[in-house]
């Protein structure tokens, strides 16, 4: 059992954990907010972008630019997964959900030639302890997220793609959905897909200047530059409310675990204090 000396030293170590729990909580809610904002800034020019290149991808044969050649299943020889995870803990389950689903996606492609490309430390650290191929790796700069980050992976990525290294390239990361819910998705990156024109939609004539391989190759770029800037940031905004969420869990636990400890010191310093109480007594009766 233990005494009212451990009971309280317990209490002041977990009144300072909570100190430190709440104060993460503030600071995640913080980033979140200043994330979020940054993707709403984001999905205006991402949207019209890829209106654009849908028009002119439709309009001319995917096989006039290399990242838009469709491949077969049967043809897929080499694949690169890019695992997007944090570069910090303490955000519940956030970096464990992507590294399971990392897993699943490489065991769909266990007979091809797999290699990853890990943005965030904790999937770094992850795979490079299995003894998994990592072929690239960007750490620590979540804190600072900025738009040349993901240029270069785009650059590293298209670059391997076009020198033949992948035939195919897988992106996995976190979604933000609220400060509560992340989603855990698998998008291909290459070749770009998901680029066919709706049935109903009118295709007006267009005269392209300059051709439309030049307009494909910049455009492309710039698509692939913003696909990857979005993810960036849907996974700093997930990685903040997973933050968030679980520093609030966690300041209530310090909270119910204070009360529990300060009845527990309570009834046994009431105990000692009956104790002596009696033990004073019995002394007393026993001098008459």
């Amino acid at each position: 059992m233990a005494g009212l000396k451990e009971i309280k030293q317990r209490i002041d170590s977990v009144k300072s954990t909570r100190q430190i729990t709440s104060a993460m909580k503030m600071v995640s809610a913080a980033k979140l907010r200043k994330a979020q904002q940054r993707i709403l800034n984001a999905r205006p020019y991402s949207d019209e972008l890829d209106e654009i290149l849908l028009s002119l991808a439709t309009r001319t044969q995917r096989e006039v630019h290399p990242l838009l050649r469709k491949v077969e299943p049967e043809n897929v020889k080499t694949v690169a997964i890019v695992v997007v995870t944090a570069d910090k803990g303490l955000c519940g389950a956030f970096n464990m959900n992507i590294i399971k689903k990392s897993e699943m996606v490489i065991k769909q492609y266990n007979n091809k030639n797999v290699e990853l490309i890990c943005v965030g430390k904790k999937g770094r650290n992850y795979f490079k302890n299995k003894g998994f191929k990592i072929r690239e790796e960007y750490i620590d700069f979540f804190d600072k997220v900025k738009f040349d980050h993901s240029r270069d992976v785009m650059n590293i990525v298209s670059s391997y793609f076009l020198q033949g290294r992948y035939d195919k390239v897988v992106i996995v990361y976190n979604e933000f959905k609220s400060a509560i819910q992340q989603d855990v998705v698998e998008k291909q990156l290459l070749p770009l897909e998901d680029l066919e024109e709706p049935q109903d939609r009118f295709l007006s004539s267009f005269l392209f200047e300059p051709k439309p391989y030049k307009l494909l190759e910049e455009l492309i770029k710039k698509h692939l530059d913003v696909q990857i800037w979005r993810v960036l940031l849907e996974s700093s905004s997930a990685e903040q409310g997973a933050r968030m969420t679980a520093m609030d869990a966690a300041t209530d636990n310090a909270d119910e675990m204070i009360k529990d400890l300060t009845l527990e010191y309570h009834h046994k310093r009431q105990d000692k204090i009956t104790k002596e109480i009696i033990e004073v007594a019995s002394t007393a009766e026993g001098m008459k």
